[in-house]
């Protein structure tokens, strides 16, 4: 590089002519250049040439080109030569002449060509940076070298460091220069046939991204994947990156397609789809170049593909901006729907993108779009076929109409002038498929709105088409017309109010409500006519001219009803009631109008309407509603209905029999008011009529009824006018319903009832005579009232009870009085709630002072004051508003003052503190009847505070009847109170909210006082119900524990109490609205209790208390931030009730209130509401164990916001990580109950996710509680199953990995492994002696592999910054490691304290590494130690290791020959790993292996001295002669031989062995009597009486004989092999063998003393082998005892084989004597032997082959009798001797199995042949 950047300098500094010179040398080194040293020279010579071209001499730059063109030349077809890259590089970014830096590209293009791929990944990066500056062209070349390398590199992945390289492109316009290229690229498709350039790109940007080179299949692929990933790797904004992703996603290529895909998901998700920037590079994809009449024809950029197009409307169907991004949001709509490539799913997803465009385009820019994209839809409407049934086209026109639906509502006037649209969209719900209608439903409905405040002319067309389509068949047609009617018109249009009302009778319930709804009947049945007044009713005239003039026979009417409907009866009902409301309207209006002669036609024709509608045919409820309407009207104009139907008596007369109980009640009531008409006489007459009409037998009941209730009507009409009837008619019509009462059945009874009750309303009932004594109706019927009254007829009652209150309004008799009241009284224990209702409306009537007069009863459509203020749970003030009191109608006032006295003594001195429930009950309706009806009666005023005590007491009742009507009474005893009153009742009600009030009066028990309701505390020992107090009594006398009564009572105590809040709470809803500022100093008082009472387990407590809450708190946010702290506090004191009710209430509060609450808030209560929440986890309650979880699920969600510093700021993490995580590992996670441990660890887990370094403080007590907690929270059945895993088979090693691969996916693993990334080398402080101390004192497997596991992870991620601990945690593992019984752990410290090593000081790693050392010679788990820890050390610190070889190298050497397989194996295997060739490895330490070798066999450990025997043998097998030079060796094994005899001493013997073998000749040269002395001591040693040893002693005399081949060592040892062979017998070596012994193995008894006579043949044959012929022949005869002793019977056939082995070389050495030697007596004596062996040992041969049934000796012997055959040409014809050898052994060939020793067998008698010729020739 220096010589590079220093040539052009050196070639600048030249002249010309020099600069000449010097590049015609080096083109003249160039051409001589060999290729092979090319590129060395192109190296230095290419950059010189080129910057040569910056100077201005022609001759120069000629002479450039002249070496530049001879280059190109060389290199063309060498594309292994490299060019110079990094330094032509260098030479482009300096040079400053445009010629040195187009040939610069040029020669970079050919240089990454041929670059390795290692050194262009490397440049890629660099040639983006800055590119921005460079000349186009230029850039357009690098950019394809920078993507080609792209794909050549990272198709799969990115490493880091590369992607580090990227991120360097850090200027905007080297980035938006890089990713548009990459946009090309991938967008880029191989052009077909026709040519052109891709979908998405102009022929430029094609051609720009292809270059020279076309790109397709593989290459294409690569390059793109390539780009994908170097972008990801990027991280830029999604923003950038989201048009590439989207256009990969839409690739031809499926891995380009799924890698696009997985990006966006990933990567881009967030991007933010209003980027005007990105929406218009969006829109550029989708419709390419606009106005391209302006662009060059190579510019033109070609729309997107398909795919594309359709992934870029779902992008646009996300986007406000695209939907105001006029006018490509136009193009792109009608290039979606008429385009020429257009498809079925892309005008499906642009009528989509209509429809948002629609919703979310700008007025301003919907104004322009709106009315062409509105004609577009119109004809992609008409072009659709109604039929189309792709679900494709469907969805295309469901979207049109959308979008007309919401172009509608957003640009009205589009509409507003002509009613096509509205005609077609009703047209298309009668003609669409029924999938579609709903959608033509709402867009017909949106369209709606458009119309209102049209024109009159649009108005009328638009009246004509609901018309007619509000009675279509398709109910969405009619839907939409009765929508428009109730939408598009005012509610005093006439025309849409009859639409209404035709839709009243409609068949769909739907279209039914709307039509009320337009008709104001849907959900105001309840309302009174001022509640109406806010609601604009047309004029009652208008609306039935209009009516008139759609049905003009409206009006016909007939005396006997026989007139035919002309609409459905429910048109009817609508119809009446809907002009009844706007009559009502009206009058109340303009309260003159009345006299109005205009309105008052209008009345008479809707007379005449609702006479219509009484036909016959009609149905109940339509005779009913215009019998009431009729007496509404009458009611409001009494004397133009009574003087219209004087004249129609009978036409009335004729519906008292109708069949429906309400039209015969109206009827009566009409026939009263019309009664007023007429002349006294003419009503006499009517009264006559019709009490003659229910006096006579079997009449039907509806005729009865009718009858009755008219004369009640009537009569009373005739009693209040003046002059009034005869008194004897009076009488007798009293006597004939008195009669009926006595006679007839409780309902006529009630009825006749009613009417003495109408009659007693206008004037005093007169006494009747009985038996000539007058006497009062009341008397008359007391008796038969009593009875009736006790009845079951429920109805009845209700009628008869009001009725008495009736009569008594204007009785003056004190005695009647007391009757009315007695017959009331009685029903003081009735459990029928409606009865007790109508007693208390009777009480009222009796009291005096009640809000309605006579006229109101009897002329109006009343029914009751309890049915009017709702069962006195409605609003009292507003329902009965309309009423007056009539006090001047009430009789004597003395007689009132004794009934209210009694009245009141009745109910506080008996009812309202009775012991029976029902009579409470009874008192509490009562006592709030006189207070609703009578209450601003004076003598109710002054009682006011004793009615609020009563009901303060009532508000504890169990009964829901009496609380609820209990609190209603507070509330209106609240309204009529004055301030001091209202004051002490809130103080009141919230003592009993707070639960601080007491009873202020108690209830005596009785016995059958009920204390519990049944069934809430289950039954009694036998069965029976348990609620009275004595059922209570006795069940605690039954269990021997009376005292268990005031547990009972206790309990019923609080469950008043309960009741006494909620109750509380009803009154305090309503009081609340009123109190006003009164509540405010309570409120802190309250709030806390309001908040728990609404999570109540008692769903009738919370809704009591959330009625409270709403009528008490207006803003319930503020109000609970406002007192947050005095609510915390209190449910947190309530989370350690005794009662299980508030702890459950408490938590639940708890949870919903903490929920997005701020550190500030809840900070400093953070700690307790955890303590709150594990305590509720571990509750004896189910439902409190639940609220538990739930309060923890939600303080657990706010805990991780609150100590993540990505959402609170970092101060508050911090503080409250300082709160929770200590409390959540001291407490949490240690924790005995189960579900608090998962919840402690699972939020401990997300803390240290989502805290990042907040919870660097806490790391230490962290990181320890995970620690112990991975086996303090293991499942310990895996413990039990360890310990027995031996008893099942089961491997513990196995079982181990098993329980650690389970502890490694727990959370507390997932724990540490976030903690570790948040470790920093402040954190080690006091995270490290923490660790080093739970190293020694962890307990379980694993905590103790976690600890080590962690340490190990902790170091990589510091690196040295643990140097400063390094002492401190070598010094805890280094001993654990030693202790470690378990295998997995034993390896994870031993790793642990490898990479600590790797970063601790020379010293400490010297001290480490010779302690591991020494611990081979420990015991067994020293040694396994010792193998992990160094094995350990290889793999983690190399590089330290290695400085310590001569320490370690030695030890793993010995320790591969420990008697433990298991301890060998494992130093095999890292003897293996350590070294690279054995040889080489053991003679570069050859010196150190050799005196640790010596220092072990001197050891006292036997242990010692045979590892270092094996070793010795090991080193000779290697090494050989190498060994020369340390016979050391041999002298401490000599000195080892003597003395007493050890387990495993052989060793030496065989060390000495392979020491002889290999080392024979060193060891002579250096000592030549070293050999005797070892030949002395093994000689020594085969005595001994140990059997391994002996046979060990044995077969290291026969090595070292045989290595030393010196001919005196058999002078010295044959004697002693000779005399113990003698010494060996059959006898003492075993029986002789049998043909079944061959199987068997031979005994390996240590005690047995016998000589190895196999062992012992071998030595004789080893000394046979070094002997001289001389000496052989001089001890034949020894020999031959020795041989036929060793193949007597008595031995076994290992001991033969050996011997046929010896006489195997005896007669190898004999004849090559006889072959050699020239002295004739000694081949006299040999031709003995040979004789001898002939004669004598060949017979024993045979006798082994026939007797032994051995393969293996059959071939031996006949191998030996073989040799011993080919000697006997060597025997003199005179010593042959025929012995029957030949014939024996062609017996043992027939019988031969084996062919080997067959074969040689047949030789054996080809050879006894030859010498028997040979023999015979001579002789």
């Amino acid at each position: 590089m220096a010589e590079s950047s220093s040539a052009p300098a050196a070639a600048a500094a030249k002249s010309d002519a020099e600069t000449e010179e010097l590049l015609d040398r080096m083109l003249t080194r160039l051409a001589l250049c060999d290729d092979s040293k090319l590129q060395a020279l192109l190296s230095k010579l290419l950059p010189l040439a080129i910057s040569s071209l910056s100077s201005s001499s022609q001759l120069v730059r000629n002479k450039v080109l002249e070496i530049l063109s001879h280059v190109n030349k060389r290199v063309k077809h060498e594309p292994e030569i490299a060019l110079p890259l990094t330094e032509l590089w260098t030479m482009y970014m300096e040079a400053a002449n445009p010629m040195v830096k187009n040939f610069c590209i040029v020669y970079i293009e050919m240089a990454f060509e041929r670059a390795p791929l290692k050194e262009k990944e490397s440049m890629s990066p660099m040639i983006v940076v800055n590119i921005s500056k460079l000349p186009q062209q230029h850039q357009e070349i690098l950019m394809r070298i920078a993507t080609k390398v792209i794909g050549e590199c990272y198709a799969s992945r990115v490493d880091n460091e590369m992607a580090a390289k990227y991120k360097l492109v850090n200027d905007s316009h080297d980035r938006d220069l890089f990713l548009e290229f990459c946009l090309h690229t991938i967008l880029y498709q191989p052009p077909a046939q026709g040519g052109g350039s891709p979908p998405g790109l102009s022929i430029a940007q094609a051609n720009r991204v292809v270059g020279k080179v076309p790109l397709k299949g593989d290459m294409l692929l690569t390059r793109k994947l390539g780009i994908l990933n170097v972008v990801e790797a990027m991280e830029l904004s999604p923003e950038l990156v989201y048009p590439l992703y989207l256009a990969a996603s839409a690739d031809s290529q499926e891995p380009v397609v799924k890698r696009g895909e997985e990006l966006i998901k990933r990567k881009a998700s967030g991007a933010n789809l209003d980027d005007l920037r990105l929406i218009n590079r969006l829109f550029l994809l989708f419709t390419g170049t606009t106005g391209a009449e302006n662009t060059a024809v190579d510019s033109r950029v070609n729309p997107g593909n398909a795919t594309l197009k359709v992934k870029l409307m779902a992008v646009f169907c996300r986007s406000i901006t695209a939907a105001n991004s006029f006018p490509s949001t136009l193009q792109c709509i009608f290039d979606c729907i008429y385009g020429n490539a257009t498809t079925s799913r892309l005008k499906q997803l642009g009528m989509e993108f209509t429809v948002w465009v629609f919703k979310h385009s700008k007025l301003d820019q919907l104004k322009l779009m709106g009315p062409l994209i509105l004609n577009g839809i119109v004809k992609l409407l008409d072009n659709y076929s109604s039929s189309e049934s792709d679900s494709v086209g469907r969805d295309t026109r469901t979207f049109s109409f959308q979008a007309i639906g919401l172009l509608a509502q957003r640009l009205p006037q589009l509409f507003r002038d002509k009613i096509e649209m509205a005609t077609r969209l009703f047209h298309a719900l009668k003609v669409e498929s029924q999938s579609l209608r709903f959608i033509i439903q709402e867009a017909t409905n949106s369209l709606a709105a458009a119309y209102m405040g049209a024109s009159a002319a649009v108005l009328t067309e638009l009246e004509t088409l609901l018309l007619n389509n509000c009675q279509v068949e398709q109910s969405e047609a009619r839907f939409c017309a009765l929508r428009w009617a109730t939408s598009v018109s005012d509610s005093q249009h006439c025309p849409s109010r009859f639409i209404c009302m035709l839709g009243a009778a409609d068949s769909r319930l739907d279209i039914r409500e709307i039509a009320l709804e337009g008709l104001f009947l849907g959900k105001d049945v309840g309302r009174t006519i001022g509640q109406n007044l806010d609601r604009r009713y047309p004029k009652v005239g208008e609306m039935l001219d209009y009516i008139l003039k759609q049905q003009p026979r409206l009006l016909d009417s007939y005396e006997m009803r026989e007139q035919k409907l002309l609409f459905p009866s429910q048109v009817y009902v609508a119809m009446i009631k809907f002009l009844l409301k706007c009559f009502e309207a009206e009058l109340v209006q303009n309260s003159s109008i009345g006299r109005s002669s205009e309105f008052l036609s209008s009345v008479e024709r809707m007379c005449l309407l609702l006479e219509h509608a009484m036909a016959f045919e009609g149905s109940v409820e339509l005779h009913s509603t215009s019998s009431k309407a009729l007496v509404s009207i009458g009611s409001y104009l009494p004397e133009m209905v009574s003087s219209h139907f004087a004249t129609r008596i009978s036409w009335l007369k004729q519906l008292l029999n109708h069949v429906d109980m309400d039209t015969r009640e109206s009827v009566a009531r009409l026939l009263g008011i019309a009664s007023s008409s007429l002349p006294l006489t003419a009503s006499s007459d009517l009264i006559r009529g019709l009490i003659s009409s229910f006096s006579g037998a079997n009449k039907r009941f509806e005729v009865q009824h009718g009858a009755l209730c008219a004369t009640g009507y009537v009569t009373a009409n005739c009693v209040s006018r003046s002059p009034s009837i005869q008194e004897e008619l009076l009488k007798n019509t009293l006597k004939c319903l008195v009669d009926i009462v006595n006679s007839e059945t409780a309902t006529l009874a009630s009825i006749s009832m009613q009417a003495l009750g109408h009659i007693g309303l206008s004037g005093p009932l007169p006494s009747l005579v009985r038996d000539s004594s007058s006497v009062s109706i009341l008397e008359l019927l007391n008796e038969k009232l009593s009875k009736l009254l006790s009845g079951d007829d429920t109805k009845a009652v209700q009628k008869i009870v009001i009725s008495i209150g009736h009569m008594c309004v204007k009785e003056t008799s004190a005695s009647n009085m007391k009757i009315a009241l007695d017959l009331i009284f009685s029903l003081c224990r009735s459990k029928v709630e409606d009865i007790l209702f109508a007693a208390g409306e009777a009480l009222s009537f009796l009291w005096g002072g009640v809000p309605v007069t006579a006229d109101v009863i009897l002329k109006t459509n009343y029914t009751s004051l309890s049915m009017t203020s709702n069962f006195l749970m409605g609003d009292m003030k507003s329902s009965l508003s309309n009423y007056s009191s009539d006090e001047k109608n009430v009789g004597s006032e003395d007689c009132r003052i004794v009934v209210r006295d009694t009245i009141s003594k009745k109910l506080f001195d008996v009812l309202l503190y009775s012991n029976r429930k029902e009579e409470r009950c009874a008192g509490t309706v009562w006592l709030l009847s006189l207070t609703m009806y009578c209450g601003h009666h004076p003598t109710i005023q002054k009682m006011l505070p004793e009615i609020q005590e009563a009901f303060s007491h009532l508000l504890g009742e169990q009964h829901e009847l009496t609380q609820e009507l209990a609190s209603q009474g507070m509330s209106i005893v609240y309204e009529l109170g004055d301030t001091s009153m209202k004051k002490n009742l809130v103080d009141a009600l919230v003592t009993t909210l707070t639960g601080s009030g007491k009873r202020k009066r108690a209830i005596k028990l009785v016995e059958d006082s009920e204390v519990f309701q049944e069934g809430t505390i289950g039954e009694s020992l036998s069965g029976g119900k348990l609620s009275t107090y004595k059922e209570l009594c006795n069940l605690a006398n039954e269990m021997g524990q009376p005292d268990l009564i005031y547990k009972f009572m206790d309990l019923a105590n609080y469950r008043a109490s309960l009741n006494s809040k909620r109750g509380a709470a009803f009154g305090f809803s309503k009081i609340a609205k009123q109190a006003g500022d009164a509540l405010q100093p309570h409120l802190r008082l309250l709030i806390p209790r309001l908040v728990r009472y609404q999570y109540d387990p008692d769903k009738n407590v919370q809704d009591a208390m959330a009625h409270i809450w709403k009528s008490l708190v207006a803003d319930p946010k503020r109000t609970i931030d406002e007192n947050l702290d005095y609510i915390f506090d209190d449910l947190l004191i309530q989370c350690g009730s005794r009662l299980w009710r508030s702890r459950e209430a408490s938590c639940l509060a708890l949870a919903d209130i903490i929920q997005g609450r701020k550190f500030d808030q809840v900070g400093k209560h953070l700690k307790k509401i955890w303590v709150a929440a594990f305590r509720a986890m571990d509750d004896i309650k189910e439902t409190v164990r639940n609220a538990g979880d739930k309060l923890c699920r939600a303080v657990t969600s706010l805990t991780i916001r609150l100590c993540d510093v990505s959402l609170t700021e970092a101060s508050n993490a911090s503080q409250s990580m300082d709160i929770v995580l200590p409390f959540l590992l001291a407490e949490g996670i240690l924790s005995k109950v189960d579900s608090i441990r998962k919840a402690s660890i699972g939020v401990v887990m997300k803390l240290a996710k989502g805290a990042g370094v907040a919870v660097r403080p806490h790391l230490s007590d962290l990181v320890c509680c995970m620690l112990e907690s991975l086996s303090s929270l293991e499942d310990q059945g895996l413990n039990y199953v360890e310990l027995h895993a031996a008893n099942v088979g089961i491997q513990t090693e196995k079982l181990e990995n098993l329980r650690l691969s389970i502890a490694k996916g727990s959370p507390m693993w997932e724990t540490l492994d976030l903690c570790i990334n948040v470790v920093d080398s402040k954190s080690l402080e006091m995270l490290v002696p923490r660790l080093a101390n739970l190293v020694r004192s962890g307990v379980g497997l694993n905590t103790r592999v976690g600890v080590a596991t962690f340490i190990n992870l902790l170091v990589q991620k510091v690196g040295v910054d643990i140097r400063p601990y390094s002492n401190m945690l070598l010094r805890s593992l280094f001993p654990v490691v030693k202790e470690e019984k378990s295998t997995a752990a034993k390896r994870a410290f031993a790793g642990a304290l490898a990479i600590v090593l790797k970063y601790s000081t020379q010293s400490q790693a010297q001290k480490l590494i010779e302690d591991t050392a020494a611990l081979h010679t420990g015991d067994r788990n020293a040694q396994i130690s010792c193998v992990y820890l160094l094995k350990s050390y290889s793999s983690i610190a190399s590089d330290v290791l290695s400085g310590y070889n001569t320490v370690i190298i030695p030890v793993i050497f010995m320790s591969r020959f420990e008697d433990d397989k298991h301890i060998s194996g494992l130093f095999e295997e890292l003897w293996e790993e350590s070294t690279s060739g054995e040889r080489i490895t053991l003679q570069l330490y050859m010196g150190e292996i050799v005196s640790l070798i010596c220092d072990s066999i001197a050891s006292s450990s036997w242990a010692s001295k045979r590892k270092s025997a094996k070793a010795i043998c090991k080193l000779s097998e290697v090494l050989g002669d190498s060994l020369s030079s340390y016979l050391v060796l041999l002298k401490s094994l000599m000195k080892e031989i003597p003395g007493r005899l050890w387990e495993g001493k052989e060793a030496l013997l065989d060390a000495i062995s392979a020491l002889s073998a290999s080392n024979h000749k060193a060891i002579s040269t250096e000592d030549p009597s070293l050999p005797g002395t070892i030949l002395s001591l093994v000689s020594s040693a085969c005595t001994k009486k140990v059997k391994k040893y002996r046979e060990a002693a044995f077969s290291c005399l026969e090595q070292v004989i045989k290595s030393f081949g010196n001919p005196e060592f058999c002078h010295l040892v044959f004697p002693m092999l000779f005399d113990m062979c003698n010494l060996a017998s059959p006898s003492k070596t075993g029986r002789a063998p049998l043909a079944s012994d061959s199987s068997k193995a031979e005994s390996d008894d240590a005690e047995d003393v016998s000589i190895p006579v196999d062992k012992l043949m071998n030595c004789i044959t080893s000394c046979i082998q070094v002997a001289s012929v001389t000496d052989i022949v001089e001890n034949r005869k020894k020999l031959m005892d020795v041989f036929l002793t060793s193949l007597s019977p008595g031995f076994q056939w290992t001991v033969k084989v050996s011997s046929f082995s010896s006489v195997k070389e005896l007669c190898s050495r004999l004849q090559s004597n006889l072959d050699d030697s020239q002295e004739i007596s000694l081949h006299t004596d040999t031709t003995t032997f040979i004789h001898e062996l002939l004669s004598s040992v060949s017979p024993k041969l045979v006798e082994c082959i026939s007797t032994i049934k051995i393969s293996q000796v059959h071939i031996a012997a006949s191998e030996c009798l073989l040799e011993i055959t080919q000697l006997g040409r060597y025997v003199s014809a005179t010593t042959w001797t025929d012995i029957g050898l030949k014939g024996e052994i062609a017996q043992l060939i027939e019988m031969e199995k084996n062919e080997q020793a067959r074969s040689t067998l047949k030789k054996c008698i080809e050879n006894l042949e030859k010498s028997e010729q040979a023999n015979a020739n001579t002789k």
